[in-house]
């Protein structure tokens, strides 16, 4: 790959959370990035201040959506270096209470967008030497259950096992596809799934004390290891998930 000042970045779900702290990073860092995510709003509130961040609100899950993002990178950059699949949707149901509406839209945004984005990705990602980067969930490692998030686990379980199989698919062409599993993050994402603010608090305060760091993880934390992986100096590195979850899953 070519130096981070003349890289191009993707990421989806830059609006918040990991994605925003990622699109922020990689900026800092002389990239070109383009955030996608269906509040503009939000995009928007992303890139201020950042000249190198573009915004396309837009639905990952339509499906002319990948030609709209990658198109839209392609015109503003002319060239891509890495596709960032961070955009996720949630809910904490039960069997009992899953109804199909929302379990087609979990996996419509967080398994089946990702690969048609990657796929129209493709030839720009093999003209740089590109990067995939997938974003899973240490929850969903191993052996673990997640009661009352079983859609949201499948989806990032077939996250794991698509870097996997892209890395050896696309090894050919020259690109690299790499997984972030991160732990508790501070993200904000229980509120927007509907958890009450204090609820949500809680739960973090209960999950750093079993947490061997002590503490529930920070955006930049990871957006940090997502920059890390793209370089070149990480060219070795395909295939393979990274936890950074404060130890959680070895526990």
């Amino acid at each position: 790959m070519t130096n981070s000042v003349e890289k191009a970045v993707i990421v989806t779900g830059g609006g918040t959370g990991i994605g925003a702290a990622t699109a922020r990073a990689f900026a800092d860092d002389g990239a070109h990035v383009l955030i996608v995510g269906r509040n503009e709003d939000t995009l928007k509130e992303t890139a201020d201040g950042h000249e190198r961040i573009r915004v396309l609100a837009a639905d990952i899950s339509d499906p002319g959506a990948p030609d709209a993002v990658v198109g839209t990178a392609l015109r503003e950059f002319g060239r891509l270096d890495v596709l960032v699949n961070n955009a996720a949707v949630t809910g904490f149901v039960a069997l009992d209470g899953l109804e199909r509406a929302s379990v087609g839209a979990q996996l419509g945004t967080n398994l089946i967008a990702p690969v048609f984005l990657a796929q129209r990705a493709l030839d720009a990602l093999q003209a740089t030497g590109g990067v995939v980067v997938n974003v899973s969930s240490a929850g969903s490692l191993g052996r673990r259950a997640w009661p009352e998030n079983s859609v949201y686990g499948m989806a990032k379980v077939a996250m794991d096992f698509l870097t996997r199989t892209w890395a050896v698919e696309l090894a050919p062409r020259g690109i690299r596809s790499v997984g972030i599993a991160p732990g508790v993050v501070d993200t904000g994402v229980g509120v927007r799934a509907g958890m009450p603010q204090e609820a949500y608090d809680g739960f973090l305060a209960q999950m750093a004390e079993r947490i061997p760091s002590g503490r529930v993880g920070r955006p930049e934390e990871i957006a940090w290891w997502i920059v890390q992986l793209t370089r070149p100096e990480a060219a070795y590195a395909n295939g393979t998930v990274f936890a950074v979850d404060g130890a959680l899953s070895v526990t």
